[in-house]
């Protein structure tokens, strides 16, 4: 049935000004998800891409602390949404709204709520990006995200490690049951070098997410370092790429960006005109 008058069509709409909204997911926690969505972000903004980071990890809103603010996001008019500012990027977060260490317990209406309002009522404005960092799992966040707008693609990340690679897989399944492209997969702490003898250690395994990678038909998006350095930047606030591409560093994460924004741009290309709708 077509909808009423002044009523909004069924299934997810488009981000107005929002050329492509790729989330960042895994399927569990620890993996370093967030770490790789606010780098990510930042890295496509220093590319020279206008970006935002939506923080839609509700239960562990860590975006804040990475990006060293605790600002609080301005309403104006009819209960709309200005995203902070944060080293170029518009930022949103429910840890914005929520600072401390207070939990928030919610259930699944009000998962659906919030994911609405920070897409719906957040002035967004023109951009090429919008980066999600999801929460861990295959939970009611990521088909909320899905239902409310259409998704471009989606970037998994897993450990090397046979369990974290478990629940990557699942990860993986749960994109292609809700018809969304995904990006690739991309392997987070992938190694560790010794900084006395130069050695690379194999601390969680390797390589098992480029093997998955081969095993599903995604695309292997590379592997990243257990770097002490990316941690340590996180923690005080100042993520590794601003140190630009030159940083050693920071080069392994802007080569991550630069295969997200070819698969990104691929996926568009080879995407048909009608959005599928979730229904």
């Amino acid at each position: 049935m077509p909808p009423r008058p002044g009523q909004p069509p069924p299934g997810p709409q488009p981000l107005p000004g929002v050329d492509a909204i790729v989330a960042v997911g895994s399927g569990k926690g620890g993996v370093g998800k967030t770490t790789l969505a606010v780098n990510l972000a930042l890295a496509l903004s220093k590319l020279g891409h206008k970006t935002g980071l939506l923080d839609a990890d509700v239960y562990g809103p860590n975006v804040p602390l990475m990006l060293g603010t605790s600002g609080q996001p301005k309403v104006v008019g009819e209960n709309r949404i200005i995203p902070l500012d944060v080293h170029g990027l518009k930022v949103i977060s429910v840890g914005l709204l929520n600072p401390g260490d207070k939990p928030l317990i919610w259930r699944g209406p009000m998962l659906h709520s919030i994911i609405k309002q920070f897409l719906g009522s957040v002035e967004w404005g023109a951009l090429d990006y919008l980066i999600v960092d999801l929460p861990p799992g295959t939970g009611d966040v990521a088909l909320s995200l899905i239902q409310t707008v259409p998704l471009t693609a989606a970037i998994v990340v897993s450990t090397p490690s046979d369990v974290s690679l478990q629940d990557a897989r699942k990860a993986i399944e749960m994109f292609r049951q809700m018809k969304v492209d995904i990006a690739g997969i991309v392997e987070n702490m992938s190694y560790f070098v010794c900084p006395h003898c130069h050695t690379e250690i194999d601390i969680f395994s390797r390589g098992g997410a480029e093997k998955t990678a081969r095993q599903f038909g995604v695309e292997f998006l590379g592997a990243i370092q257990l770097d002490p350095e990316i941690r340590k930047s996180g923690d005080e606030g100042r993520p590794a790429v601003l140190e630009g591409e030159s940083s050693s560093h920071a080069k392994p994460l802007f080569d991550f960006a630069h295969r997200v924004v070819e698969r990104v741009e691929q996926i568009k290309s080879a995407a048909p005109e009608s959005v599928i709708q979730i229904q």
